[in-house]
């Protein structure tokens, strides 16, 4: 067993690990967080998705012992108090999710690159997902969230309001409070 620290969505874990286990399976299995879903287990679906130190990386092909002393975010740790992002609104509002598996890594991958890249053109978008996997919304909704939630971003730090959405099961989708097997 092998002593870690890391935080996730801002709360600090101490735990004795295997050297093995994947990052994925100590956030799901020993954290409860079930909103970063397994998807392949081999980094091709992208569905487990979340940022460790500020970057996005495929939960399934990181080792919990890499992660120590560093800071992972989930989906279920970017809505704060309940507000959602920007990112997790347009993902709702747009019809960007449709079973729901693969929304939680499309989110934090975009996130990335609106991170990066405040302002992406369609052809930036699809570029910066093409690693994350979806079976059912054929993508066009998912590009039109991310360039929904820039011109969004962009709205709220000028001040300018926009709408939120509703539908309950779209809302614990995007924010990750849907459970996932």
């Amino acid at each position: 067993m092998t002593h870690i620290s890391v935080t996730v969505d801002g709360t600090v874990y101490e735990d004795e690990v295997e050297p093995r286990l994947l990052l994925v399976h100590y956030l799901r299995d020993r954290l409860g967080l079930t909103g970063t879903p397994v998807g392949c287990d081999t980094s091709n679906c992208g569905a487990c998705t979340v940022e460790l130190d500020g970057m996005s990386v495929k939960s399934c092909t990181v080792l919990a012992v890499q992660a120590d002393g560093g800071e992972v975010t989930t989906v279920q740790g970017l809505a704060r108090d309940g507000a959602w992002t920007p990112l997790q609104r347009a993902f709702h509002e747009r019809h960007a999710l449709q079973c729901g598996y693969c929304t939680p890594g499309m989110i934090m991958a975009a996130r990335d690159l609106l991170r990066e890249n405040p302002h992406p053109t369609p052809g930036e978008v699809c570029q910066a997902l093409e690693g994350n996997l979806c079976r059912c919304t054929g993508y066009q909704n998912i590009v039109r969230a991310v360039l929904a939630a820039a011109e969004d971003t962009a709205r709220e730090t000028t001040g300018q309001d926009s709408a939120a959405g509703d539908g309950a099961s779209g809302r614990r989708t995007a924010s990750g409070q849907e459970v996932t097997a």
